[in-house]
């Protein structure tokens, strides 16, 4: 069974970019366009699969990511995160979170080599 994969962004072009990438290397991705939906998503747990990876941008309307991964570390503290951010100072942001953070832009074969490690090392 192929590793579920929660992408949360609030651009639909790049997470519908992303989405793509990552079910064509065998994952199965559910995009979600909002972090607050995602919250209400999890605690309701409506996923249709246990999810195996998050995979955030950093900056999104009403929630940032580090804001989004405080909240969900509450009820979800082992979970691997991957953020995504072209602001190299964003990473303090997640200081103590448990998380991967990447630079954008972040090409293709970079994004699936850090979901690979990161899903195969939560196994």
């Amino acid at each position: 069974m192929p590793a579920t994969i929660l992408l949360i962004d609030d651009n639909a072009v790049q997470a519908a970019t992303r989405q793509t990438i990552l079910k064509r290397a065998g994952y199965f991705v559910i995009a979600v366009l909002n972090p607050e939906r995602a919250l209400e998503q999890f605690r309701s747990d409506e996923f249709p699969a246990p999810i195996d990876l998050i995979l955030t941008d950093h900056v999104m309307p009403c929630m940032n990511g580090s804001e989004f991964v405080r909240k969900l570390r509450e009820f979800q503290p082992r979970i691997p995160i991957l953020v995504i951010s072209g602001m190299i100072e964003a990473e303090e942001e997640y200081e103590g979170l448990d998380i991967h953070f990447r630079l954008k832009p972040l090409l293709p074969d970079h994004l699936l080599a850090s979901v690979h490690r990161l899903v195969t090392h939560a196994e």
